[in-house]
This record gives C-alpha cells, structure tokens and sequence, in this order.
C-alpha cells in the first residue's frame, strides 16, 4: 500500500469508525451470532494474492460486525466498562501510526517520560501522596502478578529469583473471596499455589474481610511453620462491590511485616471525586495499588496504573539487563521493561495524556459522578418494585438484584433469574451479567459506558420488567 492509499484508507477508517459509533444505539448490544457461525465464513486458508480493501472492509461490515458485543454501547451495563472515548481513539490511531516499541528510554524517550508524568498526573487525580512512582502496565492483572512476585522476593530475601522455590518454606498469600480472579491467576504464576491463597471471611455492609479473622489467620500461618507474605486488599470487587477496610488491613500487614497490595481496578477512577476517597483510606500505607483507567476514566484498553512505593523492589524482581537493553550514558533514566513482566511495551500514555487534556478534571468528575447518582436512582426503583429485590446496595455505580415474584422459593429463583438474564441479553436491547451471593443467584448492574445517558438507565429498567412479565407470563 502506497502512501496515497494509506491517507484514503485511513480516512475511510476515521468514516467507518464515526458512522460506527454514531449508530451503535441502534445495534444489539450482545453478539446474536452461534459459536462458530463466523469461523465458518472466514476463509479456511489465507490468501496467495491480495485481496482489494474494498472487499476487506465489506467483510468486516457482514461478517465480522455481526459478531461483536459492542462495549461502547450506550446500554452495556455488563461486567465493567471498557471506555474508548474519541479522544483515546485518535491517540490510538496515533499510537499505531508511530508503531513504538517503549521498552527503554532511549528506543523513544519522550514516551518513557510522558509515562512517567501521566502517572503522576493519576497520583494526583485520585489523592495519593508523594512518595508513589508508577508504572503502566497492560492490566490490573500483570499488576497484580508485578507485586505478588514483588512481594514473594521481599519476603525470601531476594533469593527466590535466585534459587528456586523447591523446597523453601510455603508462602501463604491472604484475601477475601471477593478479590479478582487475577489474584488466583497471579499466586499460581509466582509459583506460590493455590493452597496457599488464604481466603479471609467477610463481614460487614461493604463485604470486606473480617480483620480479625486476618490477624488470627496469620498468626496460625506463623504457629504452623509457614511463612505469610502478603495481604491483597479489594477495593471495588468485581462480583458486587467489596471493599476492604483498607486501614485497618494495613495496621496488620504492617504489625506482621507483610507486603500490602490494593486492587481498586475499576472503583480506583471513582477515587478522582475526593467524596469517595474513604473507601481508600489507608492507601497511602500500601506498598502497591493498581486502576485501571481502560475502565472508568474512558481510555480504551490497555491502559492500567500501577503505583508503588518502592520501585527499587519492583526492578530488582523484574529486572533483566543485558548489555544489549540498557541506555547507556544517561544515568538516572527510566526503562520500564524493568517495571513490568513483557519486555516490550506499547506508547499507552499518549492516550491517557489526550484524555485527561480533552476533558479535564472536572468533566470527568462529573462523568463518574452522573454513573453513580444514575446506579443509585435505578437502584431504588428496583427496591421500590413489586416482585423485585435488591440484593446488595450500589457501591458507586455497581450493584445486584433479583427478580422476585410472590409465591417463588429460593431454587425457583434461582433458575428464574438465570433465565431472565439470557432472556435479556438475548433480546439485545441491553446487556447485563450475572454472580452469586450469599449462595444466591444474582444479576449485576453497573453504569459506566462513556455514552450512557440517564436516559439509557431508565429504559434498562422498562426493557427489565418487560422481559421478566414475558417470564412470569
């Protein structure tokens, strides 16, 4: 493709693109496709010859698009939000066109130290104090497998890296059922193991783990000849909501000399509205903490903060440096391959730095906080409501519920509201997920799309009555 081509595709790019999401309303949120009805329009070998864009776009349009949940859709009120903003896209667009591999300072410096403002930026936005540097990583995540491994390190003395795992002592690694499955994941990769993930009971109106179970958890970990390493704290669980008092699991983690890590992925761009900063106190304390912005502060993925105290930790855990990957001559420099397990790193900041500029602070201030007063008007017209229940109450923009009908037991329910939550997704005019809690089947709710309207949230709950009548019918 010659220049003058690459220009009118590219404009045709930015068309399709801006069609596409001026009329994404009008699409089914969730895919209406079967599993494999696209794999089997897709030719089964590549092509010798190439193939006209023409044709390449038409086949986007009519066999890819049929295919896609749409999470910029007004009504996607699934799992958590995945913003894509205009202004990420363009920087995205720019991102590609340079094509930067960011793994070292000198292989595109101003990359690097744009990286290193945005982050400090997002210290700032969400009320953190001196004293944290940070990192992009691609997701919550690698962030979390970052400080797990960090933390494995620190508690062996620096030797784990060195010498192996065999045959050290067990290190057990503490959390309520309420944290990401990514913690699961992460224990596993730092070679930690299952066995060894402690889930603490939870208690209390925020679902956060009991402190006390904690402490004496420890201290049988102690008692027993293993070796506790550290605490990972829920600031906005994925399931409905869970947050830990983070004050509190930080005197223990402090008093017993364990490493401290937050995942407030998708709760941490709330942090931006100092009113919602005491679900965050004690944060100051941690050794690691991890948002992500490719969720809630409407950058397109991947774009995840990870900020930590001690950054030296983090690079002598993942630091790898031979001659042939390091800046030579400019002493105090940045590689942030050292910061993250991928060696190579895309340019993400560029798009985190359009964002924060096009709309400013207070803008998206008000975006969240729109989010969350619409979550808690719909919140309680579904408490309002006849055959419905709330089940847990909105933290921030997320929270669950369940139809009810009089006469239902608790196993017809259940099955009840697994039926509705196809049946919605299914009709396509909205797109909602389900969990469990307390044993109970549950759907969630979670208002944070960049376009939602309160008007979208109001017709979610005609679009939710509708369908469940059609149930009961």
């Amino acid at each position: 493709m010659d220049n003058d081509s690459f220009r009118r595709w590219s404009h045709r790019a930015a068309d399709w693109s801006a069609d596409y999401r001026a009329g994404i309303g009008a699409r089914p949120v969730r895919a209406q496709t079967g599993p494999g009805e696209v794999f089997r329009r897709i030719a089964e070998a590549p092509p010798e010859a190439p193939e006209p864009m023409e044709a390449i776009f038409a086949d986007l349009d009519g066999i890819v698009m049929p295919g896609m949940t749409h999470w910029q859709h007004p009504r996607f009120f699934a799992y958590f939000p995945a913003n894509a903003s205009p202004p990420s896209i363009i920087a995205e667009q720019l991102t590609a066109a340079i094509g930067a591999q960011c793994m070292l300072w000198q292989t595109s410096p101003a990359a690097t130290e744009l990286e290193t403002r945005m982050i400090d930026w997002l210290r700032q936005l969400i009320g953190l104090p001196e004293g944290f540097s940070g990192v992009i990583q691609d997701s919550a995540s690698g962030a979390t497998l970052a400080a797990l491994l960090t933390a494995r390190e620190r508690t062996l003395g620096w030797r784990g890296n060195a010498d192996g795992l065999f045959g050290g002592p067990p290190l057990r690694v503490y959390s309520s059922a309420q944290v990401h499955s990514s913690v699961d994941k992460a224990v596993r990769i730092a070679g930690i193991g299952d066995a060894n993930l402690v889930r603490i009971p939870v208690d209390g109106p925020r679902h956060g783990m009991s402190v006390a179970a904690l402490e004496a958890a420890i201290e049988a970990d102690r008692a027993a000849g293993r070796t506790p390493c550290a605490v990972v704290a829920a600031l906005g669980g994925t399931s409905v909501g869970a947050c830990d008092d983070i004050a509190a699991v930080a005197d223990i983690a402090e008093r017993h000399g364990l490493f401290l890590h937050i995942d407030a992925a998708w709760a941490g761009s709330a942090m931006i509205c100092p009113e919602h900063r005491h679900l965050m106190r004690g944060a100051e304390r941690a050794d690691s903490f991890v948002f992500n912005p490719h969720k809630w502060l409407f950058t397109n993925f991947d774009c995840s903060a990870h900020f930590v105290k001690d950054p030296k930790a983090l690079t002598d855990t993942l630091g790898i440096r031979p001659h042939y990957l390091r800046t030579a001559a400019h002493e105090g420099v940045v590689d942030y391959n050292e910061w993250s397990v991928p060696l190579g790193r895309r340019f993400r900041a560029l798009k985190l730095w359009f964002v924060l500029r096009a709309y400013g602070a207070e803008a998206l201030r008000g975006m969240v906080r729109d989010h969350i007063a619409w979550a808690h008007d719909l919140a309680g017209m579904i408490a309002a409501a006849p055959d419905f229940e709330l089940v847990t109450d909105p933290v921030l923009s997320l929270f669950t519920f369940r139809y009810a009908p009089a006469g239902t037991g608790e196993e017809q329910r259940d099955s009840l509201n697994a039926a509705l939550v196809e049946a919605l997704n299914d009709d396509g005019r909205i797109y909602l997920t389900q969990t469990t809690h307390e044993g109970r089947f549950v759907i969630r709710f979670q208002v944070g799309a960049t376009t939602t309207t309160r008007d979208d949230v109001r017709a979610a709950w005609d679009v939710i009555r509708e369908v469940a009548g059609t149930l009961a019918a």
